[in-house]
């Protein structure tokens, strides 16, 4: 039988969703997902998923996906970030007998993915994407979808769509945000973009951004014509949002605490980020529970710092103290989302008398002193400089390291090939050869360039640099 494709698959197998939950880094999982589910959500993404870790690592497919197969759990889509079709193709055929469709993530503007060269740093890339869209499309038995953000033109951000919808892409969500809006920049999203692309493709189409309450999705799909709409933020600080209700936080706290203990095991990390989120305006007011929150390091013991979070808010209801500090619409006890504040332009020529604060506020935090006293340096680095008092921060007098030929990472001072210890262990496996230095052994044998004294060796027992494909 022939996967269902485009409209055909929106309206059988995902049912016509209409109020999505996003995909969420270490926040959108089985326990999240059947918390939202109860509360309106009709459809539901997994965690970003490395697409090369899924593939190598059996306890990372098992933790993120093999162990959560749910009946309520559906309809279900798994999104994976790559860049190579092969990798992506390789971890999409592991993982669909478990969801409804595939999704490729090309929309997260993170630090990380920029290191990792995925999500939108590759957007620009349109060769490489076709070809990783139209392979997948051609070998996964469910249908392949992705999730973008636009570009500052209109008309490329329409072309993109259609490239996409060519290769093979049965569903596009569209983030009304560039790469750039993130972080203290992240501004509001741009719905006409997304109304662009709705009318230019043929395929169904969710929105992305802006999305607060009940009334933001109901807007949306009537200024856009968009067939879903997906919520991160909101259904963070609020999961009952696609049933238009804002409930006491303790009642959705409790109940996702109850389904946390039903559907183990869930990472702790995960609980007590969702707790924050959840208590985020009360623990403005009550900083002392927050500290107790970050320090628990059991379930139970995020539970009693909620159930203490409850009891202070129920006082402070009983005496009828509708505590809205920060211009909060409704007491901070109250599931309502979190407003990022609008970052503040630069004055072009310097004439406001308020281009000073506006300069303060806008520009980075200036360069520790050559010195690296305490009182210039980050709050990381003093941690460090307290477990060692010797440790010289000054740029001018770090080392300056050889990049390798290959990654850019520093290469070890020995290697005869130029490459650091990750690259000169392939290409020496590879090419069945060594690397000859005060350490050598055959690789034949060992399978690991043991080749050099710094970077590059094994003997060192230095941790491997970081790799993300």
């Amino acid at each position: 039988m022939d996967k269902l494709q485009g409209f055909e698959f929106w309206r059988t197998t995902l049912k016509e969703a209409r109020f999505v939950v996003a995909p969420m880094v270490d926040q959108s999982e089985l326990a999240w997902r059947l918390l939202s589910r109860r509360h309106g959500a009709q459809l539901c993404y997994t965690p970003m998923l490395h697409a090369q870790v899924f593939v190598r690592d059996a306890n990372y497919r098992r933790e993120n996906l093999y162990n959560e197969v749910c009946e309520e759990d559906r309809p279900l889509i798994v999104q994976f970030c790559a860049n190579d079709p092969e990798v992506f193709l390789q971890a999409s055929l592991l993982a669909q007998d478990y969801c409804d469709a595939i999704d490729l993530n090309l929309g997260c503007p993170q630090m990380i993915a920029k290191r990792g060269h995925y999500g939108v740093f590759l957007q620009d890339e349109w060769e490489l994407l076709e070809k990783m869209v139209r392979l997948a499309n051609e070998k996964l038995s469910v249908p392949i979808t992705c999730k973008i953000r636009v570009f500052k033109e209109v008309e490329k951000t329409v072309r993109y769509a259609q490239m996409l919808e060519k290769a093979g892409c049965q569903l596009l969500t569209v983030h009304g945000r560039t790469k750039d809006q993130k972080g203290a920049m992240t501004g509001i999203a741009n719905w006409e973009h997304i109304k662009a692309v709705r009318k230019a493709v043929n395929i169904p189409v969710f929105a992305n951004g802006n999305i607060q309450h009940l009334s933001d999705v109901e807007r949306c799909i009537q200024e856009t014509g968009v067939h879903g709409v997906m919520s991160a933020e909101g259904n963070l600080h609020n999961p009952a949002l696609f049933e238009g209700r804002s409930p006491p936080v303790w009642e959705m706290a409790e109940e996702y605490l109850e389904v946390v203990k039903q559907y183990p095991p869930c990472t702790l990390s995960y609980v007590r980020a969702h707790l924050f989120k959840l208590w985020h305006h009360t623990l403005q007011i009550h900083q002392d529970l927050r500290e107790d929150l970050a320090k628990v390091k059991t379930l139970e013991g995020l539970a009693d710092v909620s159930k203490q979070l409850r009891l202070r808010c129920q006082i402070a209801k009983g005496k009828d103290v509708e505590e809205k500090k920060g211009g909060l619409p409704f007491p901070h006890w109250i599931c309502q989302p979190y407003i990022r504040p609008a970052p503040k332009d630069l004055v072009a020529n310097g004439n406001s008398k308020d281009s000073e604060v506006k300069k303060t506020v806008c520009q980075k935090r200036a360069l520790e002193d050559s010195d690296g006293t305490a009182d210039t340096l980050s709050k990381n680095k003093q941690k460090k400089r307290s477990r060692n008092p010797n440790k010289n921060f000054c740029p001018e007098q770090k080392p300056k390291y050889i990049k390798c030929e290959q990654c850019g990472n520093p290469k070890g001072n020995k290697c005869v090939f130029n490459l650091c210890r990750g690259c000169c262990k392939k290409k020496a496996f590879k090419e069945v050869a060594d690397c000859p230095s005060q350490y050598t052994h055959t690789h034949k044998l060992t399978s690991v360039s043991a080749c050099c004294t710094n970077e590059c060796c094994v003997v060192t027992k230095r941790p491997n640099t970081p790799e993300f494909v």
